[in-house]
């Protein structure tokens, strides 16, 4: 299997969110790809600018960033159905994109549905690099891409901005810090979601299970339902016992703590998010604890408990008549 590890360049309305197309709020200018075999090893890039449709003119900020203006779009530009069936014609057929974060394989998708092209399979898994590195590197929080490069000391040899030179340090990036369960690492694109139950995801990991949900009118009915809010075990799937039940973290995410009769204490997460459709569906992932990170989470819920109470008596006390 080979990886493709891509980046685009895009751009948006010149006048403002009021021009904005809903369908194609960002539209692709530029894809450039750099195709790995299973060691990593560069065997093929692809590269190809596209002509605009929708936003003629480039956005300030983005015009300041790249090295060509409007003129060279137009002149060396292709549709970007085109280009994009031509991009998807190199990838071959067994294959598995990569990206720096989760927005070029989003914005690929947005740009395809505008021109009604086909649909990739569901669910697509794809690896999110940026994410992957800041595991490698002890959760160092670094989103831009220079700085990656800067920290791991890779050669700067072209300049950045430029889709096929951002996915070149990509490519260089995941060489160098050398993922050896990288297999496991993938992620579930969500711009699509599960539309049943039935095609809802759950993903096994080697440290821990995700569950992704179909979506939800409200947010409750996620919140309520027995079935996601029970906890299996990441490791042997058996129902475990709750620990601490489910508390709020913050307004969209909730923790609990169960405990697996083999496996000890188990760390369950939710996310609740808002779909591109303002529906609401959420992610759970349970891993292993320790008891060190129980207490933790356990003096977070207590903390929280005790914020509700004197806000709920500050309340009362405001509510009472003079």
């Amino acid at each position: 299997m080979n990886y493709i590890i891509f980046d685009l360049e895009w751009n948006q309305t010149y006048g403002g969110s009021a021009l904005e197309n809903p369908r194609m709020p960002f539209e692709i200018i530029e894809i450039g790809a750099i195709k790995l075999n299973s060691n990593f090893e560069i065997i093929d890039t692809y590269s190809s600018l596209v002509k605009p449709k929708l936003y003629k003119k480039l956005q300030p900020h983005i015009k300041s960033i790249l090295t060509y203006d409007e003129s060279v779009l137009f002149k060396n530009g292709r549709p970007f159905d085109m280009v994009c069936k031509e991009f998807l014609k190199w990838c071959g057929e067994d294959y598995m994109f990569g990206t720096w974060g989760a927005m070029d394989l989003y914005y690929l998708q947005s740009n395809m549905d505008f021109f009604y092209m086909k649909k990739f399979d569901f669910p697509l898994k794809y690896y999110n690099i940026q994410q992957i590195y800041a595991e490698c590197m002890s959760n160092d929080n670094i989103s831009k891409l220079e700085k990656a490069v800067d920290n791991l000391k890779i050669e700067i040899d072209r300049p950045f901005h430029s889709a096929v030179n951002d996915a070149y340090y990509t490519s260089l990036i995941l060489q160098k810090i050398k993922v050896s369960d990288f297999e496991d690492k993938y992620s579930y694109d969500l711009y699509n979601l599960p539309y049943n139950k039935e095609s809802e995801i759950y993903a096994k990991h080697k440290t821990y299970s995700e569950y992704i949900t179909m979506t939800y009118n409200d947010r409750k009915d996620i919140i309520e339902s027995k079935d996601f809010l029970n906890v299996r075990c990441c490791k042997c799937n058996k129902k475990a016992m709750r620990k601490i039940k489910w508390f709020a973290n913050t307004p969209n995410s909730y923790l609990g703590v169960s405990r697996c009769i083999y496996h000890g204490l188990l760390l369950s997460k939710i996310k609740i998010k808002t779909s591109k459709e303002d529906n609401y569906y959420a992610i759970k992932t349970v891993s292993r604890i320790n008891k060190s990170d129980f207490d933790i989470i356990k003096e977070r819920q207590n903390e929280l408990r005790i914020r509700r109470q004197i806000k709920r008596n500050a309340s009362k006390k405001n509510k009472k008549p003079n």
